[in-house]
């Protein structure tokens, strides 16, 4: 098992597209009810600025989750992600259809999944991610583990790190520390 932060910084310079898993990888992956039957999930604000960063660094997302959740969209749209498919069960096929819809390449697209569902679409990527909660199948799998839990900052730990490698979060900071800008 390779830690995500280990990884060989080629591994990470060609990345354009990153596909997220929703439920435990966006979320810590529980569900929950209301009484009256609505349903809830909690999304980590570091993960929601990080793909705004990456968007911002002139990258894309996708998200692709096997459920199907008036939440999903609702998120998607705050970040502005603009791909999405929700109620993937297969989640390999619809990958395939939002690469070649996206004209992606496949060895410029890391995907981050958490169960054995992701593990098909993981197969057809250049970089596969495991979250650090992740299953022991898709942990082994991936090409790299992260050192947070889904929910838990895991794709922020990931942005930031493709955003350094690439040169780009110094554009990034930019905004933040204008005195520092060259």
């Amino acid at each position: 098992m390779t830690r995500f932060s280990e990884l060989a910084p080629e591994r990470l310079t060609g990345i354009d597209l990153l596909v997220l898993d929703v439920d435990g990888v966006l979320t810590d992956g529980r569900i929950r009810y209301a009484d009256t039957g609505a349903e809830s999930k909690v999304f980590h604000v570091h993960d929601g600025t990080a793909i705004k960063y990456w968007h911002r660094a002139g990258r894309h997302s996708a998200l692709i989750s096997g459920r199907a959740s008036p939440i999903l969209a609702r998120r998607a749209r705050e970040l502005g992600v603009a791909h999405w498919r929700e109620d993937a069960k297969d989640k390999a096929a619809a990958l395939g259809d939002l690469l070649a819809a996206l004209g992606a390449p496949p060895d410029t697209v890391a995907y981050m999944g958490d169960d054995l569902p992701d593990i098909p679409a993981m197969r057809l990527v250049g970089l596969s991610i495991a979250v650090a909660n992740a299953v022991a199948e898709v942990r082994d799998f991936a090409d790299a583990v992260t050192q947070h839990c889904g929910g838990d900052g895991a794709v922020r730990e990931v942005v930031e790190a493709m955003l350094k490698t690439q040169g780009r979060w110094s554009r990034i900071l930019a905004r933040y520390f204008p005195e520092s800008a060259d």
